[in-house]
């Protein structure tokens, strides 16, 4: 008996296993870089409360105009340090869920390619005689995929190194510029 249909039945039901795979990876892998991201947001808000408390009681104990501008000039500096260090946090969060995620599904991808190879060939062998276009036709069908994700792949790192590097470059403009208030600041004194 020619087992053909079940063969397609096996390649689809590898392919939504595959699918699903992706899924659940993908999903964790975001909700872990979610939660790091809340982590990072709730403890500079926690240091931001306490960082204005403190400056807020400085800047009452203050007793001319002038002290008050030598207090504010003075907490520039770390207030600008501390945004730099959260956007660098941030960055390496998201770089990091990047590289995860890409890992995550090339893994996924070669693993689904590898057992959709296996089964195109056990197919192949059983297949009746006169069916080689269709098995042709299959085979061609997943190169095509197979190229169009390696496409896809390529396009996504390319993406990711683009937005990394603007992220870094936006951080560097936020150093310099902060550097410069910071030295402005230190002049005046």
């Amino acid at each position: 008996m020619f087992a053909f249909p079940e063969q397609f039945t096996n390649i689809a039901k590898t392919n939504i296993e595959s699918q699903l795979a992706v899924s659940s990876a993908f999903t964790t892998k975001a909700v872990e870089a979610l939660e790091q991201v809340m982590d990072l947001n709730i403890n500079a808000g926690k240091a931001l409360i306490e960082d204005l408390t403190a400056s807020t009681r400085q800047l009452l104990s203050a007793k001319d105009p002038q002290e008050v501008g030598s207090l504010l000039a003075a907490q520039a500096q770390p207030a600008a340090a501390k945004a730099i260090a959260y956007g660098r946090h941030l960055a390496g969060i998201a770089t990091s869920a990047q590289a995860e995620l890409t890992r995550t599904a090339e893994e996924q991808f070669a693993e689904t390619g590898r057992k959709l190879s296996a089964l195109v060939e056990d197919v192949t062998k059983n297949a009746p005689a006169g069916s080689e276009n269709v098995v042709a036709l299959v085979k061609t069908a997943i190169g095509n995929a197979n190229a169009s994700y390696e496409q896809f792949s390529k396009t996504t790192k390319q993406a990711a190194e683009v937005l990394e590097a603007n992220i870094n470059s936006a951080v560097n403009q936020f150093s310099q510029a902060a550097e410069k208030t910071a030295g402005a600041a230190r002049a005046r004194k």
